[in-house]
């Protein structure tokens, strides 16, 4: 029997946007959400693509019956909610010292801050800041967003695996460890929390940025 091969689902208005990797997650964020927009891609990089390039109507794009899409509508910027947790990750040099951290958006005031981790990389940086906020959050019965900057971690995150090329070492042994504790509790755990990507060209670097670019 020919299996179906993956489809890639991007969200770009619905309860929670990016790039989705089961038809059931992209339903989730769509479905009875007035003025819905979504679309399938055949592969990752495409899906990653397009959601970087906005919203393009088309005759086959997913789009709810409700909605009435235009190019002023999807052009306004929608102002990212301050009653949030925006999480970021620093790394000097690739692999190198690696750290993160999670910064309350409403006044800037820091949660949680990680590392420095010896040869780790800016992605893993951002995938466990990630979950980590994830698991914060939910320990705290909070129901506050949480953004990222990186639709990689995002993605990482969505799939349960942190799909890193990097090589364990001795010098990361402890790095490769938070990595597997954050899969498992990804594999273990349900959340609620919307995860968003922060929209650096429309509201300036995230918050929890370390101020090192």
């Amino acid at each position: 029997m020919k299996k179906n091969k993956p489809k890639f689902y991007v969200v770009w208005k619905g309860r929670d946007t990016g790039v989705f990797y089961t038809w059931a997650e992209c339903k989730a964020a769509i479905d009875k959400f007035e003025g819905a927009l979504y679309k399938s891609y055949e592969s990752e990089e495409e899906a990653f693509a397009a959601l970087k390039k906005g919203f393009q109507k088309t005759p086959t794009q997913g789009q709810s019956p409700v909605a009435k899409p235009a190019t002023k509508l999807i052009r306004t910027v929608v102002k990212y909610c301050s009653e949030s947790l925006a999480v970021d990750a620093a790394c000097s040099g690739n692999p190198g010292n690696m750290e993160y951290r999670g910064v309350y958006v409403k006044n800037g005031r820091v949660i949680f801050k990680m590392g420095p981790f010896p040869d780790g990389t800016n992605n893993i940086g951002e995938f466990l800041a990630i979950v980590h906020g994830l698991a914060l959050l939910k320990k705290q019965n909070l129901s506050m967003p949480l953004y990222s900057d990186s639709m990689i971690a995002i993605g990482w995150v969505r799939r349960k695996h942190c799909n890193t090329k990097l090589e364990p070492t001795s010098r990361n042994q402890e790095l490769f460890e938070l990595i597997s504790r954050a899969e498992q509790w990804l594999a273990t755990n349900t959340y609620t929390t919307s995860i968003q990507k922060w929209e650096t060209d429309k509201w300036g670097e995230i918050p929890a940025d370390f101020g090192r670019k």
